[in-house]
């Protein structure tokens, strides 16, 4: 995704630690996230999802599969 796209977030490719941590921070399957940020290619990625906005790491990220909206 590029900075300010929007998207639907479908599925999380990851084991069942991180995909409760990403739930516990509002990244579950179904929610509508929009892309903010992202620094270089070690630097977080900045996610917002509902009223809050979260920052996760380039690895987390290519975790997320997400539907362009």
């Amino acid at each position: 995704m590029k900075a300010g796209s929007k998207g639907r977030l479908i599925e999380v490719d990851a084991g069942a630690l991180l995909q409760s941590r990403l739930n516990n921070m509002g990244l579950h399957p179904g929610r509508s996230i929009v892309k903010i940020s992202h620094l270089g290619l070690r630097g977080p990625v900045m996610v917002k999802v509902g009223r809050s906005t979260v920052a996760i790491g380039h690895g987390v990220a290519h975790k997320i599969i997400v539907e362009a909206e």
